[in-house]
Formats: C-alpha cells, structure tokens, sequence
C-alpha cells in the first residue's frame, strides 16, 4: 500500500518525549493529560494507605505524591516516570514515627534526600551496569506479584457487588482498547463505575473510607528537632536506608521504562533529582518517596504518556482533587481502583520468562538468579533486599561457574639431564578459581625444578598473589625450586606489588 504523503510522520520515541513537539500537538497533549489524570486518581488511595503503613496522618502521604511528582518533573532523569510516597520508604521509616515522631520522621525525610544527592555525585548511578538481565525480570515480576497481593484485602470480606463491578471494570481495562485508544481504559472505568454506584445509590467501599482528604495546600514545614550529633545518630540509620532503598527502586523503574519506550535516560540526574524531590517534600511536610512503577505502568504503559507534562500534571490533578474536589473523588468505589491495579500487575509481569520454551532454553543458574530475586522481593516485601539477593546469587553462581574454567596441564621434561616439571596454567585468575589452584599441583612428586607457565591466565585479585605465594612456598618446604613465567604486563606488576606480603607475621 502506498504511504499518504498528507499523513503525518512517525514520531520518533525521542520526539515524542520533547515536551515543546507535545504542546503543539493536541493528539499528544491529550494522551499526557489523560494519563496524569488516571495516575492521580489512583496515586490517592495508595498515598493513604503507604500513611498508615508509616504511622502518620494521610496528608502526609498525599502531599508527598504532589510535591515529589511536581518536583521530579523538572528535576528527574526519566521523562513521563511518576515519584511519590512509596510502600518501601514507609516500612523503613515507620519505626522511626513510632519511637520519636513526626519531626525525627520529617528530619529523616530531608536527610535522605540530602544522601541521595551525594551518592548521585559519587556515581552510583553507574552501579546499575552490575545489576544481570535476570535480576530486573525478577524485579519486575515480583513488583508484579506485590502489586496483585495488595489488591487481594480490597476484595476480602466486602458487598458482594464488589465483585461485579470489578469484573466490569476489568472488562473495560482489557476491552476498550481494542475499540480504540482515544481515552485511557482505566479512566473510563473509573468514571463508569463512579456514575453506576452513585446513580444507583450502591454501597461499597470508596475512596473516603481510605481516609479524610486535606482540604487545605501544604505549608512549609521545619521540623521541630534539636540540630545536633544526637540527632543525627537517631535520624542516620534510617534516612540511609531509605536513601538507599528510594535510589534502587527508582533507577530501576527508570531503567524498565528505558525498555519499555526504547529510549535512554539520565540515571545521574534522576538519583540527584531524586534527593532533591525528597529536600523539597520534606520541607513541605510530606513523607517522602522515589519511584512507584505500578503508577508509571499506568503512565506508561496503559496510557501511553511519555513526557515531563504528564508526571506534573499527575501531581497537579492529585492536589487539585484531594483539596477542591475531595468530595467528589471520596466517592469514587474502590473496586474501579482495584482493578486497574490489577490490569497493571497483569501488564507488568514478563510473561515470557516463565513459558517452558524460554526456561528450557535458559542456563539453570539464570532461572535460579530470577527466581531468588522474585522469591525474597515477595517474602520480604522489600525490593531493594530482593534486589540485592538476587544480584548476590548471580554473583556467587558466575563466580562458581568461571572457577571451573581453569585449567592445569603438566609435563615432565629432561632438560640438560635434569628432570624438570612444567604446569601450564590456562583461564582467568581470581578469588573463586584460584583458591582451587593450590591443589593441582603434586609437591612430593615433582622434581627438584618447576616451572609453572602463565601465559594463558591473567591474574586479577590478592587471593590469585596469596595463592601463588602458598604455591612456592610449599614446593620450597619440600626443597624444590619454582620458577613462574608467562605473565602478562598487568599480572606481573601486580604480583611484583604484592608478592611475599600478603601473609601475616
């Protein structure tokens, strides 16, 4: 068929993300304020609920979701990525409310962000190379699983009209976008469920039942601690943690929309953008957050938002909706939320990585690796400890895999009438492999002289040095002289760097 010449042409991914080429289009304009306009709605029920997981009152939850959203808006690294109060910063940080309260809470909130900002100054961003394939398919699909989980109390010991009406609510989710895309499938559901259950006068759960909305804007806030040591000891632990736990959850997120938009980001600016959106809502009372990719799944993926506008105007409609339309947004059923929520966890899950085809044709110890991140990240409820296991366990198994791949050969040779034994070593030298080194070796056999050839290995660590070290000098206990040849450039200036002073005296 041939191309219209009058049709517009394709916009690149790039493109599509300049936020200018958006304004002065209205077909796309359009898909980033119906896209902020879904994430607000359900940013509000989860702001209240990650404020009772921490302890504190729901505002604080919610003017987090506005202050963190507008905030990273301008400063983050990821165009159309939505930041606000986050399930995972509320388990770190609420024992810290329970034992000394909202001020050391908020002194916390602020510190945290001001970690982040140093660690995106250290480079941590860079980090992120490390972290295997396997271990973000793990992430991704326990976040999947976790975002599931936290749907099923919603449906347990409710009306029984619940259940219809989240069927319906499914069904539109999963069928209006095959009749078309012109307004976000979530969106629609939400308004169609919101108008039968007030026209009908149906009495289910809502979203006021979750908690009272503010009815006024967020003020600057200074806590009300003492600003010295003893503070901070209180405050380090946890705004560490949370600094730590805020970073992981939100470059991964920007690294899955990375994929999912065939686009690249700046991993540096997003974690100093998100220390700084942390200063900033902590200053406004808020309670902190980073990155929550149920919410950017809904962004992203369901709505098809991809710029800056749509994770301002997600934090602009929430604050908007909370204080001047509360009671309208309070009626809004629970059930329509739920399954939205649900459609995202559904859309999340990499299907791919459990068909038996692809776990067939994957190595075992990739399988092992996903499975060990999904199985902590869902047991713990913690993404940054799943996270961290699961690069833990491709670590170990990588390490335990290459360590086999040394190998020794040996020869004995009559040089000069002089029997000497000569052990080619050949594979890479590090801490796993070489410690196996040490017995390849037959020291009561051997003859007086060996030579133990290293042009086929590299030496990388001091385990490699304090091994050869053990090497030499077990063959001179039993009176035999050892001659090491064959190191590259590298291996040679460290071993002269490190030889014979490793061992203690």
């Amino acid at each position: 068929m041939a191309a219209n010449p009058g049709a517009a042409p394709a916009l690149t991914p790039e493109e599509r993300q300049s936020v200018l080429r958006t304004l002065k289009s209205p077909r796309l304009l359009k898909t980033e304020v119906l896209g902020g306009l879904v994430v607000a709605l359900a940013l509000i029920p989860e702001a209240i609920a990650f404020s009772i997981i921490a302890g504190v009152d729901p505002r604080l939850g919610l003017f987090a979701s506005f202050t963190m959203a507008v905030s990273i808006s301008v400063l983050g690294g990821r165009p159309a990525m939505i930041s606000a109060a986050t399930g995972a910063v509320a388990l770190v940080v609420a024992p810290l409310v329970a034992s000394h309260g909202i001020d050391y809470f908020i002194a916390a909130v602020i510190l945290a962000g001001v970690f982040q900002v140093a660690l995106a100054v250290l480079g941590v961003a860079k980090l992120m190379r490390f972290i295997p394939r396997q271990v973000m398919v793990g992430f991704v699909n326990a976040l999947a699983i976790l975002i599931f989980l936290a749907q099923v109390p919603e449906l347990l010991g409710v009306p029984w009209l619940v259940y219809p009406l989240t069927a319906l609510a499914l069904l539109i989710v999963f069928g209006l976008p095959r009749l078309t895309t012109a307004v976000p499938a979530p969106l629609v559901a939400i308004v169609v469920l919101t108008l039968i259950t007030v026209l009908a006068s149906i009495t289910v759960p809502t979203v006021g039942d979750k908690g009272q909305l503010p009815d006024s804007l967020p003020t600057l806030f200074v806590p009300n601690v003492p600003w010295n040591l003893d503070t901070l000891q209180i405050v380090f632990p946890y705004a560490l943690a949370m600094a730590f736990v805020g970073l992981l959850e939100s470059l991964m997120t920007a690294k899955l929309v990375d994929d999912i938009t065939d686009t690249r980001s700046n991993k540096t600016r997003e974690s100093w953008g998100q220390g700084a959106a942390n200063i900033i809502t902590g200053f406004f009372g808020g309670m902190g957050g980073c990155a929550m990719i149920g919410q950017t799944m809904i962004n992203v993926k369901a709505s098809g938002a991809r710029t800056r506008i749509s994770t301002f105007l997600a934090g602009t409609f929430l604050l908007v909706f909370v204080v001047a339309l509360g009671d309208i947004v309070a009626l809004i059923p629970m059930a329509a939320l739920v399954a939205v929520m649900i459609f995202v966890s559904i859309a999340t899950f990499d299907w791919h990585s459990i068909r038996p085809s692809t776990l067939k044709m994957m190595p075992k110890s990739e399988t092992a690796v996903m499975l060990a991140t999904v199985a902590v990240t869902v047991a713990t409820h913690n993404l940054a400890i799943g996270v961290g296991v699961g690069v833990l366990t491709a670590m170990v198994l990588f390490a335990r895999r290459v360590a086999h791949f040394v190998t020794v050969e040996r020869t004995v040779l009559e040089l000069n009438g002089e029997q000497v034994a000569t052990y080619v070593v050949d594979g890479e030298l590090f801490f796993a492999s070489s410690n196996d080194l040490y017995t390849q070796f037959d020291y009561a056999r051997d003859p007086r002289k060996v030579v133990i050839d290293m042009h086929a290995s590299h030496l990388w660590d001091a385990s490699t040095i304090a091994v050869l070290d053990a090497i030499t000098e077990k063959y001179r206990t039993h009176g035999k002289e050892v001659e090491i040849i064959g190191l590259n450039s590298a291996s040679a200036v460290m071993r002269e760097r490190m030889a014979g002073k490793l061992a203690g005296s």
